[in-house]
C-alpha cells in the first residue's frame, strides 16, 4: 500500500489502512490548495479552515477518470481492497456534484471491485439536503458524525459554521435514515481558547447514549485522537474509558466499534 499521502495534493488517496474500515482507497472531493468544511474541529488533522486557501472544487469528471485509472491498475496488479471512502480535507457532501460522484463511484466499484464497500465520512451538516440524503442512502457505509449530546459541547469541539446548528436537528435527520447509517463519535478532553473541553463526563456520556438509543444506527464507532491536532492542549481518551462509555449500549445489543 502507498504511504500516507498529502491529502491536499491529490483526489485519490492510497490505498491506506484505516483503523475503522480496513484497506481503503480515498476519494477526496475538495480543492487541492485548501480545506473546505462546515465544521472547524479543534482536533482535525487538516488544521483549521482559516489556515488554508480556498479554490474551486475539482472537476467531478476528472476525479471519476482518476478513480477508474487507479481501480483498473489495482485490479490488474491484484491489490486487495476493502472499501472506497469519500474523505479528505473537508466535508465531501459540500461538493456540488456529490450525488453524481456517488453514482459513478458505485458504477466503478461494481466494474472493478464488486465485493468492496463504498463509504462516506461526513459531519452530517448536509444530510437534510434531499439530493445528499438520497445519495447517502445508496452508500454501504453512511458514516455520520455527532460528537456530543449538547449544543454547547459540539460548538466547543466542532465549531460549526452554521450559527443555528442544533444537535436536536441532527438527531432528527439521522433518524430519517431509519437505521441505515453508522454514527461516529470522537471523545476528547483538554482546553481550547480558555474553555475546558470534556465530552467524557457522566452527564455527557449518558446524554450521548440516550441519543444513540433514539437514533438506532446500524453501528456506532467510538474513537479518540490518533493524529496531530491544531489545538495542542487536547488529550487522547484511553481505550478502557472508551469501552466503558460504550459498555451500556453493547449490553443492550447495539453494535459498537471501539477504536
Amino acid at each position: 500500500m502507498d504511504k500516507q499521502p498529502d491529502i491536499f495534493s491529490t483526489n485519490i488517496l492510497g490505498p491506506l489502512h484505516s483503523r475503522r474500515l480496513g484497506i481503503s482507497l480515498g476519494v477526496n472531493l475538495l480543492p487541492a490548495d485548501g480545506k473546505v468544511c462546515s465544521f472547524n474541529c479543534i482536533y482535525c488533522e487538516c488544521g483549521y479552515n482559516e489556515s488554508h486557501r480556498r479554490s474551486h472544487f475539482p472537476d467531478a469528471g476528472e476525479i471519476v477518470a482518476a478513480l477508474e485509472q487507479k481501480l483498473s491498475a489495482m485490479r490488474e496488479a491484484g491489490e486487495p481492497l476493502d472499501v472506497i471512502t469519500f474523505a479528505g480535507n473537508g466535508e465531501p457532501t459540500l461538493h456540488p456534484d456529490f450525488a453524481y460522484m456517488v453514482e459513478e463511484t458505485i458504477r466503478l466499484r461494481d466494474k472493478y471491485y464488486p465485493e468492496v464497500k463504498v463509504s462516506v465520512l461526513s459531519n452530517a451538516t448536509r444530510m437534510n439536503n434531499p439530493q445528499v440524503h438520497a445519495a447517502l442512502l445508496k452508500i454501504d457505509n453512511n458514516i455520520l458524525k455527532i460528537d456530543g449530546a449538547f449544543d454547547e459541547t459540539v460548538r466547543l469541539i466542532d465549531q460549526p459554521a452554521d450559527s443555528h446548528y442544533s444537535v436536536r436537528q441532527v438527531v432528527e435527520g439521522m433518524k430519517a435514515f431509519k437505521g441505515r447509517l453508522i454514527v461516529q463519535s470522537m471523545f476528547v478532553r483538554g482546553e481550547h481558547n480558555g474553555h475546558r473541553i470534556d465530552n467524557t463526563t457522566p452527564e455527557e456520556t449518558e446524554a450521548w447514549r440516550e441519543l444513540m438509543r433514539e437514533i438506532k444506527p446500524h453501528e456506532i464507532q467510538v474513537y479518540s485522537l490518533d493524529r496531530p491536532t491544531p489545538e495542542k492542549n487536547l488529550q487522547k481518551v484511553p481505550r478502557e474509558e472508551l469501552e466503558a462509555i460504550a459498555a451500556p449500549l453493547v449490553a443492550e445489543g447495539m453494535q459498537v466499534q471501539v477504536v
